[in-house]
């Protein structure tokens, strides 16, 4: 039996990938099948129910490019593999289990939104006032998609504005002198992965730190990178990291506009940048309020507090 399948209003390039190289990968899938791909045109050739099949998950391919700004060998084993085995969470299902027992789990509808936009974009914006559990979910995110081998690496990285970035004068190795930035980030993580293996994640790599400063040059690629406490960046870092991303990342970014350390708050380049990249395909923001606070109800007064005082100074400025 023959069919052909012909893309439309879409480049070939974006399904086929270059050389060919998402296709093939497909097609690997269907080994008794027949493909040749001439210009926007697949013609298959085998079985009917091998094309039947090559047809339905085709389009579930085509379907994920356009939540996508590139597709990749990652998208293609979930589609064939990963559907069955490691379904993608629903809004409020579990995502991961903490090192506890208990499900981890959105606890408010802008962490279900946080949720489902990982899972159409890219690159996310979570910002948001402290307590509303966006880094937390960021990191589960992380660890479910390492869990379910959808990437090789979480790679998490913080500015460390206190020592201004040149942390040559702290003790021990790089590792110790990030320590007390990162806490925060180690916590989330020893809740939802054994401490021995975590530390093994730690030692071969699989989990890597890395301060903001140190990320120049790099490209990272089939990870989730998370860059926590972004409003201490300037817009020129915010830039440098961002364009770390390569083809098969996933990055989070994750930031509080009231919380900014930098000596002058008009240094923070994180609203500026959500604000220059807002629109872009592939990019989501996502942002919480103090109504999406998850810890201790007086967090809630007291950030409200803070932003009570702070709107009435900017009004008197």
């Amino acid at each position: 039996m023959k069919k052909t399948i012909t893309l439309e209003a879409i480049d070939p390039i974006e399904i086929y990938g270059v050389g060919n190289k998402i296709l093939t990968e497909f097609c690997s899938y269907f080994p008794h099948l027949k493909v040749v791909a001439r210009g926007n045109e697949l013609i298959l050739e085998g079985r009917e129910s091998d094309i039947a099949e090559f047809n339905i998950r085709f389009s579930e391919l085509i379907d994920r490019r356009h939540h996508k700004m590139n597709l990749t060998a990652y998208d293609v084993e979930d589609i064939f593999a990963g559907g069955a085995d490691s379904p993608r969470p629903t809004a409020d299902a579990i995502i991961v289990h903490g090192t506890d027992g208990k499900p981890i789990r959105a606890r408010n509808k802008t962490q279900q939104d946080l949720i489902k936009a990982y899972f159409e974009n890219d690159l996310i914006f979570a910002i948001g006032p402290a307590g509303t559990g966006k880094t937390y979910m960021a990191i589960a995110l992380a660890v479910r998609a390492l869990k379910n081998r959808e990437i090789k690496r979480i790679i998490l990285t913080r500015p460390a504005v206190e020592a201004g970035e040149r942390l040559g004068f702290l003790p021990g190795d790089l590792k110790d002198k990030l320590d007390p930035y990162l806490q925060p980030l180690y916590d989330a993580l020893s809740d939802m992965i054994p401490s021995k293996r975590l530390q093994e994640f730690m030692a071969d790599g699989t989990i890597q730190i890395a301060p903001l400063a140190y990320m120049r040059g790099r490209t990272l690629d089939k990870a989730c990178v998370i860059l926590d406490e972004a409003q201490n960046t300037n817009l020129g870092q915010l830039k440098m990291f961002l364009t770390r991303m390569g083809s098969s990342a996933k990055f989070i970014v994750t930031g509080d506009a009231t919380q900014i350390d930098l000596p002058r708050r008009e240094d923070s380049g994180l609203l500026a940048g959500i604000a220059l990249l807002e629109g872009i395909k592939g990019i989501a923001t996502i942002r919480f309020s103090t109504q999406d606070i998850v810890r201790h109800p007086l967090v809630t007064k007291i950030v409200r507090a803070f932003e009570k005082t702070r709107t009435n100074e900017n009004s008197q400025e």
